[in-house]
């Protein structure tokens, strides 16, 4: 493994910016994964992430949706509703071979042992650390 994400903040400008990452790395050849926890698992289980501050007013969600939509982004809504869909993303990038994982432990303490959202794999603890130990660089922190 080349790559390994580690998504923690339910921030969607910290999901975003990452899943689009690591699917560039995927699509240069590098072997990438992503896994989801703390507040980002719960955000993914939920469907609802969060903008910071900066960029979080209508006419900033706007723009950032117009320049999405020009990239192959997806984009949920239309006129005054139009935003960046965290989820749909999510879906894109899983479906484009990147591996997403559900942290074990923040799964169970989440009571979403079984019931992960679509598109998360379940894993245990020691294929985390497999995870860990054998990528090359690890981005983010558990």
């Amino acid at each position: 493994m080349d790559l390994l994400f580690i998504v923690r903040d339910a921030l969607a400008n910290s999901v975003v910016g990452t899943l689009l990452t690591a699917a560039h790395a995927k699509k240069v050849g590098q072997e990438v994964a992503v896994v989801f926890t703390q507040e980002a698992l719960a955000a993914v289980a939920r469907g609802t992430f969060g903008w910071p501050r900066e960029l979080a007013g209508q006419e900033m969600r706007f723009l950032m949706a117009d320049h999405a939509a020009a990239r192959g982004i997806p984009v949920a809504g239309r006129g005054e509703s139009r935003q960046i869909d965290t989820k749909a993303l999510i879906a894109q990038i899983r479906d484009a071979g990147v591996p997403l994982y559900a942290c074990p432990v923040w799964a169970a303490l989440l009571g979403l042992e079984g019931k992960l959202p679509q598109g998360l794999q379940a894993v245990d603890a020691a294929a985390v650390c497999t995870l860990l130990h054998d990528a090359k660089q690890v981005i983010g922190t558990l």
